[in-house]
Order: C-alpha cells, then structure tokens, then sequence
C-alpha cells in the first residue's frame, strides 16, 4: 500500500467532463446528468483500498443527507482489474448495493476520467459549484484506518455546506491520504512530477 497525497487541483479549475457506466444501473453518467444541481461532489473511491473501507459507511451518509437536495454526488474506480479484481464492476456494484448508495458509482476502464481530475488515491474528494468550479479538494476528515480520530467528515461537510449557503469555502484544504490509483502499466499520469 503506498501512501499517496492528493494533489490538490487548482480551485477555479472547470470540471472535466465524463461519460462512464453506473456499475449498479449500466446508464450512462456525466456532467449532465446533474445539471440541476447546484453543487457536485465526485469521489475517486475503490472496492479494496483500506482508507476507503475506513470511511465507507460515512460515504453512504453522505449520500442519505444530501442526495434529496442540492448536492449531486459521483462515485468513481479507476483501478486496474487486472491486477486488483476486487475493483472490477461487479464487485463495485455489490458494495454499492450493500452500503446503500444513493449516488452512481461509475467505472473509470480507461483511467481518463482519474487523469482529467488528476486524481491521486483512494479516496480522492472534489466538490464543484453552480458553474462547476472547483471550491475544493481534500480530505474528508483527520480520520485514518491507523489512528483512532472519529469518522465524522468534519472537512467535506464543512465545504458542502459552505457551498450549498452560497458562502466561499475555506481556502486552507488538507490533502486526501490514501493508496495511490493503480494505474495500468505504460499509464501512469505525468502530474506526480
């Protein structure tokens, strides 16, 4: 497992767009599919990674809070089922149906969609506004799987909240921590430097 930062996209960066299947419905799931809403949350999220089954039940929550307003909230794994088949389709589809989400949960197989967020580990966080800029990029909370701080998301509510207010989110943003993406052979991205 290596231990991977976030890398802290610009904020104002636009959103990229997307067009990836819903492991659980097969619809197709980008931009426009929440088009109405006036903040988005997208979420680089894996089956196996161990910070990510950390915080698991709480990524579900987030889906039952806020998915009934004005929040939309994608779910995206990238990783190489080849050599991670925990993270293939159908094993992402039975943690979304066990965990309950509320929010699609999308297969990235060709790992543009991580790229064009530069999406670093698992789990990644971006939230986007009305105009679908970038108001954040962090973690969810001080919570790990190896200290014993509560999952409580303290960071990306707090940013949800500010952006559904219509206020600024705070400019001090602590990186995600998780396992790095696992990137295809010959794939890996060229923003790590």
């Amino acid at each position: 497992m290596a231990l991977t930062a976030s890398t802290m996209l610009p904020l104002g960066t636009q959103a990229p767009d997307f067009h990836l299947p819903d492991v659980v419905s097969g619809k197709s799931i980008s931009l426009a599919t929440f088009a109405d809403k006036k903040a988005l949350l997208v979420m680089f999220i894996c089956q196996h990674c161990p910070f990510v089954k950390h915080i698991k039940a709480e990524l579900a929550q987030l889906g039952k809070d806020y998915i009934p307003g004005d929040l939309a909230i994608v779910a995206i794994s990238a990783n190489d089922i080849n050599k991670y088949p925990d993270d293939a389709p159908e094993s992402l589809k039975e943690m979304a149906i066990e965990l309950g989400f509320s929010f699609p949960l999308c297969y990235d197989e060709s790992q543009s969609t991580a790229k064009a967020y530069t999406a670093a580990c698992t789990p990644d966080f971006f939230i986007f506004d009305a105009e679908r800029k970038l108001v954040y990029r962090g973690q969810l909370d001080d919570s790990r799987p190896t200290n014993d701080k509560p999952i409580t998301g303290t960071d990306l509510r707090a940013a949800i909240q500010a952006v559904l207010a219509g206020k600024p989110v705070a400019r001090e943003q602590k990186p995600s921590i998780g396992c790095n993406i696992k990137w295809k052979p010959g794939n890996e991205p060229n923003y790590f430097g």
